[in-house]
């Protein structure tokens, strides 16, 4: 676990907001899986809890190697004004691409289901004023676990390659 997981989880980072709006993410990276996609979802809301999107991969389903959750879930979001005012969680620590994105929107908060099977780019996040929180939550690792075991190829294409 990184320090700054550890110091998020002893500052009480992880609330009722993180955890619902994961659980979103989750029913979109089980639906992706279902559909034969990679097991990553995404899920935007206000810090009210409201969710504003969903999305799920989409990279195998469509052919688009940008179809990441995150960019599936801001694109389903729409134009909007409030960016700022938003947070995101993903299932998996998000790539460059995706982290580059929610820079770029200026993102509150980015909710990180786990980063035990890769590790994105947590620290430029926070270097750019997004809030962090890693929950390592086990079922989001275990989505990673089984795709590793059951579509090798396919991880080794998309995250581990």
């Amino acid at each position: 676990m990184r320090l700054h997981t550890q110091q998020k989880r002893s500052e009480g980072m992880i609330d009722s907001l993180a955890h619902a709006l994961l659980d979103a993410a989750r029913e979109q990276a089980e639906k992706s899986w279902n559909e034969g996609g990679i097991p990553i979802g995404a899920a935007l809301a206000h810090m009210d809890g409201t969710i504003v999107s969903r999305g799920h991969n989409l990279r195998v389903q469509t052919g688009d190697p940008t179809a990441h959750a995150e960019m599936v879930c801001i694109r389903n979001a729409g134009r909007r004004r409030d960016w700022s005012e938003l947070a995101m969680a993903t299932t998996l620590s998000p790539c460059q691409m995706c982290s580059g994105a929610a820079c770029l929107l200026e993102l509150k908060r980015l909710i990180i289901g786990e980063n035990q099977t890769f590790q994105g780019a947590e620290h430029w996040l926070e270097e750019h004023g997004i809030h962090v929180t890693v929950i390592n939550d086990p079922r989001c690792v275990e989505l990673m676990k089984r795709m590793q075991k059951e579509q090798p190829d396919l991880w080794l294409e998309d995250i581990g390659g």
